[in-house]
C-alpha cells in the first residue's frame, strides 16, 4: 500500500493498494477499501480540515518505491529520476536488469549508442515508475487485466 497527500487548499489523500494474492484490483476492491478506510479516518481524524480520499490500484505504469518493487519487475522498462546527478544526468530510462536492497541496475539504450548498464543507489532515487510498453499491454491482456 502506498499513501500520499497532495494539495494544500483541497488536500487529496491517495491510497494505492494491491491485492496480496496478486490478482488485479477491481472497482469493488477499491470501494471496499475506501469504505473501511473512511470509517477509520473519521474516528482517528489524522488530517486537519476537509480532504478527498482517493483509492486506486497502481496500474500498469505503477510507481516503484521499494527495492522489492524493482526486483519484482526486473525485465520491465522503467523511468528513474535521481536526487543527485549521476554520470551528468538525473533522468534514466531502461530495462531493469537487476535490483537488490541497495542498487538498481538499468540496461539503458541511448539513441545511436550501444546499450550500457547504469547502477543507481536506491537512496539516490527520487522517483521511479514502470513505462507502459506494448509487451506489458500484451502480457496484461493475456492475464485478463
Amino acid at each position: 500500500m502506498r499513501l500520499t497527500v497532495s494539495g494544500s487548499r483541497a488536500p487529496v489523500l491517495q491510497v494505492m493498494a494491491e491485492r496480496r494474492d496478486g490478482v488485479a484490483m477491481t472497482i469493488d476492491d477499491c470501494e471496499r477499501i475506501s469504505r473501511a478506510l473512511s470509517a477509520k479516518l473519521d474516528v482517528e481524524d489524522p488530517i486537519a480540515g476537509s480532504y478527498t480520499l482517493e483509492v486506486s490500484s497502481p496500474g500498469l505504469d505503477r510507481p516503484l518505491t521499494r527495492p522489492k518493487d524493482f526486483a519484482r519487475f526486473a525485465g520491465q522498462v522503467a523511468r528513474v529520476e535521481t536526487r543527485l546527478p549521476q554520470d551528468g544526468q538525473r533522468r534514466f530510462k531502461g530495462r531493469i536488469a537487476r535490483a537488490d536492497e541497495a542498487v538498481v541496475t538499468l540496461a539503458v539504450a541511448d539513441e545511436g549508442a550501444a546499450e550500457r548498464e547504469v547502477s543507481i543507489a536506491i537512496a539516490n532515487i527520487a522517483k521511479a515508475r514502470l513505462v507502459l510498453t506494448d509487451e506489458m499491454l500484451r502480457a496484461a491482456a493475456r492475464a485478463g487485466r
